[in-house]
């Protein structure tokens, strides 16, 4: 590896767009191959011992200073410490007003579906204390749409429900390039606290990368009531660990060609290199809290079986080892895992035909069959679908496609997205089974 990060950094060492640290880092490597090449075998393992942790520092310095230089957000442009939620949401709306890269024809409704979000229950007076409420957080290179169904959902189960929109989201992923896990961790920590002034009660729910943003946050305040975790990015496929020595190499694994093929309405299709390496810091830290101690309160947690993105068979036996409150569950959507706990494990098949699905998706339990952009007649199908040319082509077309994860083929079958959820409305009752639990 070192090897060829050497060549790779001998090309680029003099670009401006590196700087010196990058040329510091491709010296030290060079030192560690001469020696490898010309030394005693103790000389170069006295350097190998003192080149990892250069090597890792360097690393850092090169990603922040790339970052920066090629797609910095100006200090103005970047969205303030707010109290308040409203204070909050208003300054967002200005901020995706001046930054997003717009790429449908209405305007208006696309800021809205990029903004944060609240949704009260239907008996609380404006200015009142609710009893309850849960503030939702979204994934990588989402937005708070990711909640569209199920915010509306949790009011009339009784909470004030509110969503975030994360640092560098919302506008284009190039604002994703210089972002920190600790920026997310701010806005997180900031509405939680303004929600908590608002409510009795205080639950958190999270999507991939913000269910581990919420994990975090719960473990460290003890007054959050209980959890709702959609897909969260416990874990990912193997190898997660290189994504920040890749960002500081490679800020793109796939160069975006234009604004259209870099973003949709609601959603970045494309995601720099820093993005993944955030996300993996905020894996590793959730890892070691639920290796540290278990979690005590209600839990609904959802995944699905042949989910692309997430080891579940890691999501499962960390359910079943970390959240230990009675009332606690989880939604299988697939075959009913071997291991997992009777009456604690909830399995629904996720092969169901007569709806031309194959498979549940790392993204499909968030939304009901009749969301207007994602649901069975939606005006958005994410044909992207590690297909293949040509079969992502007919899908662009028009043609008849069955859904699944990405990655999914069968002969004779294209394969779309597959982005609503036929068994919403149950889900939603397992919701209130375990959240109303805390009341």
């Amino acid at each position: 590896m070192f090897f060829s990060l050497y060549t790779h950094l001998k090309s680029i060492q003099t670009s401006n767009y590196w700087g010196s640290p990058c040329t510091s880092l491709s010296a030290t490597i060079s030192a560690f191959v001469q020696s490898v090449k010309h030394g005693p075998p103790q000389m170069w393992m006295d350097r190998w011992r003192g080149l990892v942790g250069r090597f890792c520092t360097i690393l850092c310095v090169c990603s922040a200073l790339g970052s920066v230089m090629a797609h910095s957000v100006p200090a103005s442009e970047r969205l303030r410490v707010l109290s308040t939620f409203d204070a909050y949401r208003d300054e967002t709306i200005q901020h995706l007003g001046r930054r997003r890269a717009f790429v449908g024809a209405d305007i208006t409704s696309e800021l809205d579906w990029n903004t944060p979000q609240e949704w009260r229950p239907a008996h609380l007076a404006k200015g009142a204390r609710a009893e309850k409420g849960i503030l939702l957080v979204h994934g990588l290179g989402d937005s708070p749409w990711s909640f569209h169904d199920i915010g509306p959902e949790l009011a009339r189960q009784g909470f004030l429900v509110r969503t975030v929109l994360l640092p560098g989201h919302g506008t284009h992923p190039n604002d994703l390039l210089h972002v920190t896990a600790d920026e997310w961790r701010r806005i997180v920590t900031e509405q939680a606290e303004a929600m908590q002034r608002d409510v009795l009660k205080l639950h958190l729910g999270g999507f991939s990368t913000g269910a581990n943003l919420v994990v975090e946050y719960a473990y460290a305040n003890m007054a959050v009531a209980g959890l709702l975790l959609f897909s969260p990015g416990f874990k990912s496929v193997p190898f997660d660990w290189l994504a920040p020595a890749v960002a500081a190499v490679r800020p793109w694994i796939v160069r975006p060609e234009d604004d259209r093929s870099r973003h949709n309405e609601v959603r970045y299709l494309v995601v720099p290199t820093n993005g993944f390496a955030q996300y993996y810091y905020t894996s590793r830290s959730v890892r070691k809290l639920l290796t540290y101690s278990p979690y005590k309160k209600p839990v609904l947690m959802v995944i699905a079986e042949h989910d692309s993105v997430l080891d579940t068979n890691y999501l499962l036996r960390a359910f079943e080892r970390s959240f230990t409150h009675p009332a606690s569950r989880l939604i299988w959507y697939g075959k009913p895992p071997r291991n997992g706990s009777a009456g604690r494990v909830l399995s629904r098949d996720d092969n169901l035909p007569h709806l031309r699905i194959s498979q549940f998706s790392h993204m499909s339990m968030l939304f009901s069959s009749d969301n207007s952009l994602y649901g069975k007649n939606g005006i958005l199908k994410l044909c992207l679908n590690g297909q293949g040319v040509e079969a992502t082509k007919r899908c662009k077309d028009g043609e008849t496609v069955w859904y699944s994860d990405w990655g999914y083929k069968e002969k004779g079958k294209i394969h779309a997205r597959l982005t609503f959820n036929p068994y919403f409305d149950w889900q939603a009752r397992m919701i209130a089974s375990v959240l109303g639990v805390s009341d």
